[in-house]
């Protein structure tokens, strides 16, 4: 047992050189105990035996490598013997693993970007953030939850079907206010685009199916409007329009060629129209009805050179004509109908006037024609007509009480040419009180002539029929 045993193979690594078992100093004692056991009882086989010591061999190897690599990580050793990079400051000098420090041995140390890096930080000491306008590209970017959010009104242009029913309105009722700079507004509103020179020529085709105030009224608009919605260009733009579509207009408005002469004569006068636009026409006009148009206008400028404006091209508006000349139309107005007994044109010939704050002088008048008859034909016609003003709304309240208290207050000196004049009255205002034509108060205010008879003397105040 003893040969065996000094005959037995070293392991590398485990023995030195001329060295035992027990005399290396390494970690690995206990196993070879456990082999010289097991030798000293001599159980164990030359192959068992050389397995064995392979198996210590190679168990030896990894833990020298595994606590090898340990070492380098933490200490590295100077040929002297001394570890490298360790703090002189930290007792025994171990180094300390909690540094933020590199662990590829490159850097000067300190902490990365200064202690502000890293996620879910506030950043370096003393650090002020200032307000960051919102990227619309950022990904992040939520449009709902941003402060001040600004909201702009965008009107989509109106196309050429919808300019129509659009524009109409605007110039129906600016005929009935006459305010051009309401007109101004509600153009505004409107996103007419290129559209916007349409606007003239529909004016103009509304007042020529009018009355000649209608088209005062849009000849005043055009002259507002040039220099501030529309040029003298967009201006001859729909003139221009105009003259070619005067075969149409002239199924609607026989008169249409002579009435464009007119507004093309104003709008030049009121420099809405440059000067030389009727020049840009001279002998390149093939329309008959355009050229008709075309003299007229170059006729009035012709006549009226010395003029500013041709103000009174479309004659005196109602309000501006004279008194008499007012009484004067509406006893004719009255005349024909008791002839013709046509309620429909006396009504259109009213209108015609334009003049409703006079309408109680035809009240007036129709009342003393009823005095003044003889019969009772007179009596009903004037009532049905006076009944059909009322239903309508050309006469008001407020103009028919008018024209009765004139007949009330003038009634005394009436009744000097008309003797029956009073009794006359009674009977018609009685009629026109069951026809609903006057309210209950005006006819009480109906004066009676005479001293009122009493059935008799004890009656006790009753009033005989």
């Amino acid at each position: 047992m003893a040969t065996d045993m000094d005959t037995a193979p070293q392991a590398d690594g485990i023995f030195g050189p001329g060295g035992t078992m027990a005399e290396a100093n390494h970690p690995y004692s206990d196993d070879d105990d456990v082999l010289n056991e097991v030798e000293v009882n001599g159980n164990w086989t030359p192959q068992e035996k050389a397995l064995h010591e392979a198996r210590l061999k190679a168990k030896a190897k990894r833990r020298l490598r595994k606590s090898s690599s340990r070492n380098s990580t933490s200490e590295s050793f100077s040929e002297s013997g001394e570890v490298v990079g360790g703090d002189p400051h930290s007792p025994k000098g171990k180094v300390n693993t909690n540094d933020r420090k590199s662990r590829t041995g490159k850097g000067r140390g300190l902490p990365k970007k200064g202690g502000a890096g890293g996620k879910g930080v506030w950043g370096a000491a003393g650090m002020v953030y200032e307000d960051e306008e919102p990227d619309i590209h950022d990904p992040n970017y939520d449009e709902s939850s941003q402060g001040d959010t600004v909201y702009e009104t965008v009107v989509p242009e109106i196309d050429e079907k919808e300019l129509e029913k659009m524009v109409n309105p605007i110039v129906q009722e600016y005929f009935e206010h006459g305010d051009t700079k309401e007109v101004q507004m509600l153009l505004k509103e409107l996103n007419l685009g290129q559209h916007k020179y349409e606007f003239s020529s529909l004016a103009v085709s509304l007042s020529l199916e009018g009355k000649a105030s209608h088209r005062e009224l849009t000849s005043r608009l055009l002259s507002d409007l040039s220099g501030k919605m529309l040029s003298q260009s967009e201006m001859g733009r729909a003139f221009d329009k105009m003259l070619k579509e005067l075969p149409d207009l002239i199924l609607d408005t026989p008169d249409a060629p002579q009435m464009l002469g007119q507004f093309i004569a104003r709008a030049i006068a009121d420099h809405v129209l440059p000067m030389s636009f009727l020049d840009c026409y001279k002998g390149k006009v093939d329309c008959e009805h355009a050229r008709v148009a075309l003299d007229r206008a170059a006729v009035l400028l012709s006549m009226k050179r010395e003029m500013v404006r041709l103000d009174n091209v479309w004659g005196v508006g109602g309000g501006l004509r004279p008194v008499k000349h007012l009484i004067k139309e509406m006893n004719l107005l009255l005349k024909e109908y008791l002839i013709s007994g046509d309620v429909s044109e006396a009504e259109h010939c009213l209108r015609d006037l334009e003049v409703p704050h006079f309408h109680h002088e035809l009240v007036y008048e129709a009342v003393v024609m009823v005095l003044e008859s003889k019969g009772d034909t007179a009596t009903h016609m004037m009532m049905k007509l006076l009944q059909s003003f009322w239903k309508t709304g050309l006469i008001t309240v407020d103009q028919m009480n008018r024209g009765f208290q004139r007949v009330y207050d003038e009634l005394p000196e009436i009744s000097l040419d008309v003797p029956h004049a009073h009794s006359i009255m009674e009977t018609f205002v009685d009629l026109c009180y069951q026809e609903s034509v006057i309210t209950k108060q005006l006819r009480d205010a109906c004066p009676s002539r005479g001293r009122k008879r009493f059935v008799s003397e004890g009656d006790g105040g009753m009033i005989k029929n």
